[in-house]
């Protein structure tokens, strides 16, 4: 079947999509709805049979829908309506939430219902539910459609209805914190609701800002609304009932920076006392294996998150286990180097130099651990440097369900380290390291275990992730095999190291890296900006919209 994708952006859902679907054998296209005209233009080329809207924030033009099935993804339980389902959910305290596959009609979410699926919610934040039950649920909806599509059934319901109900969109004033009227966890679930975009309300030392990434600060109290202490990156501010660890803030001026809480309260947090919080690095032993958990927002590591994971290696490398577990967080494994923390620096290109440093360091040290087998469970989407970090280590253990951008050249055509020119042609042949690195297409567990770029699937279920994930690798340290293994790796490093130093990979990665930074092309800065920004894109990317790849060669025989 050929099937366009028409996304506000190719966000995770709409990348899970393109994957699974492609994976299913369909041809499969991407539009990313920047102008009426141009999703006609690009339904003119592809001719799809069907539109899925996995993504939108507007509606789908009425000659479109008419003309070809349009199934629009709601994150909303049947008979929602509205475009902050998910939020209005996390604020009500909703015990189960779903979404509806509705086809599209005059009324926005009002169609006929192709699938739904409910779910049990989580206290946390938005981005998480909707990176797991939102997810999973949308991808069991639009598969049960194509069912009915390839049987020649209809809907499974003439119109939108049920429990929900048509709600209107979540105002600022229902995001606002008040430190003297609510108590921590009130705040928190206003927090959750928001997370992502746009935020919620809340006034430290008298300036506005935008909450993000909050957790309880068990045992830390003051006066309604003070700072209170602080811990690493994250400040402690206080409500009627407890307080709360503020990870994230932005300023609520348009195109602000999101950044550690730390960064934008600045004078006000130094002379908070240090609390021991929420840190992002966790050990623990069990039944012979080390494990290593880390966890940073969304994924994005600075130079000081870089440093930090790579002296909690060296740390645990003191230790006496034989195998040792790097575990990211189920939401995102790693997206490499911290562009915000960078566009926020005084040189966005000294920044840059620093974060690709320490992201260096922190891979080397991984590669370089000889008197252990190390595990990289991925259990959260990983993109750019993240995915090559994950590289690093003996064995990738991946969450079906997992998606991977391995991959920097939409980022201004960034060419990359973290010994990529090293780690990947290793694992996958360098015919198929080049094919990955050019296609600039998400990547499912499926291609990620055919190439190499994993080596053990972990069930979908974060939860029966994690019980799999512990069973074999505390079978891992207890094979009889583990001492010859070890003495094998290092054998092969030594191998590899009198071939071609690392430092030598290093040396001609970041002389490209260099260019990057430096030089007189400004694509990464430019590229970084907009991304950071939230920039509109002008057009799809011709990687994703394949109906377009014909214009681009034309203009390529023009230029000639």
């Amino acid at each position: 079947m050929r099937i366009l994708l028409l996304c506000h952006s190719f966000n995770s859902l709409s990348q899970r999509l393109h994957v699974d679907l492609r994976h299913a054998g369909h041809e499969v296209s991407v539009e990313l709805d920047i102008h009426d005209d141009l999703t006609r233009e690009a339904i003119a080329l592809f001719a799809p049979d069907l539109i899925i809207a996995p993504f939108l924030k507007r509606p789908i033009p009425a000659d479109v829908w008419r003309r070809t099935l349009c199934l629009i993804v709601h994150p909303g339980i049947r008979g929602d309506r509205g475009p902050s389902a998910l939020d209005w959910a996390i604020l009500e305290g909703e015990a189960t939430w779903g979404v509806t596959l509705i086809e599209a009609r005059e009324e926005i979410d009002a169609g006929p219902v192709w699938a739904w699926a409910e779910f049990p919610m989580r206290a946390t934040r938005k981005s998480s539910i909707y990176r797991h039950e939102v997810t999973e649920a949308a991808t069991a909806c639009v598969f049960k459609a194509l069912g009915r599509i390839e049987r020649s059934e209809g809907p499974v319901m003439p119109a939108n209805w049920g429990r929900g109900r048509e709600r209107p969109a979540c105002r600022k004033s229902d995001r606002v914190l008040d430190p003297t009227v609510q108590s921590a966890e009130d705040a928190l679930r206003i927090i959750h609701a928001s997370d992502g975009d746009p935020g919620a309300s809340l006034t430290i030392g008298g300036n506005p800002f935008l909450v993000f990434d909050a957790g309880l600060a068990a045992g830390v109290s003051g006066p309604p609304g003070a700072l209170v202490a602080r811990s690493r990156q994250a400040v402690a501010v206080a409500f009627r009932e407890g307080a709360l660890w503020i990870g994230q803030l932005r300023r609520p001026e348009a195109r602000s920076l999101k950044l550690p809480a730390l960064h934008l309260v600045g004078a006000d947090a130094a002379t908070l006392p240090v609390v021991s919080g929420p840190g992002p690095c966790r050990y623990h032993e069990e039944d012979g294996v080390g494990f290593l958990d880390f966890r940073f927002h969304n994924g994005a590591m600075s130079s000081g998150d870089c440093d930090l994971l790579r002296e909690a290696i060296v740390a645990a490398k003191a230790r006496a286990p034989g195998v040792l577990v790097l575990r990211g967080d189920a939401d995102c494994w790693s997206n490499g180097i911290h562009l915000g923390v960078i566009e926020s620096a005084d040189s966005a290109a000294d920044e840059s130099w620093r974060n690709i440093n320490a992201m260096n360091d922190l891979v080397r040290e991984i590669i370089e651990t000889d008197d252990r087998l190390v595990v990289a469970a991925v259990t959260g989407n990983a993109g750019a440097g993240g995915v090559f970090l994950s590289l690093a280590a003996d064995e990738v253990w991946m969450r079906d369900g997992v998606i991977l951008n391995p991959h920097y050249k939409d980022m201004g055509n960034l060419y990359g380290s973290e010994y990529w020119t090293y780690l990947l042609p290793a694992r996958v042949g360098e015919d198929r390291a080049r094919r990955v690195t050019q296609a600039r297409l998400p990547m499912g567990i499926e291609e990620a275990i055919d190439l190499g770029l994993a080596t053990r699937r972990l069930p979908g279920d974060v939860d029966a992730a994690d019980g799999e994930l512990r069973r074999a690798a505390v079978a891992l340290a207890a094979s009889p095999d583990l001492a010859g293994r070890i003495v094998e790796k290092r054998a092969r490093r030594a191998r590899d190291e009198a071939e071609k130093p690392l430092a030598a990979y290093r040396e001609e990665e970041l002389r490209r890296m260099r260019r990057n930074f430096y030089g007189f092309d400004p694509s990464y800065h430019v590229a970084r900006y907009n991304f950071i920004r939230k920039t509109p894109k002008s057009r799809t990317p011709v990687t994703l919209a394949i109906h377009r790849a014909g214009d681009v060669e034309n203009d390529r025989r023009r230029s000639m």
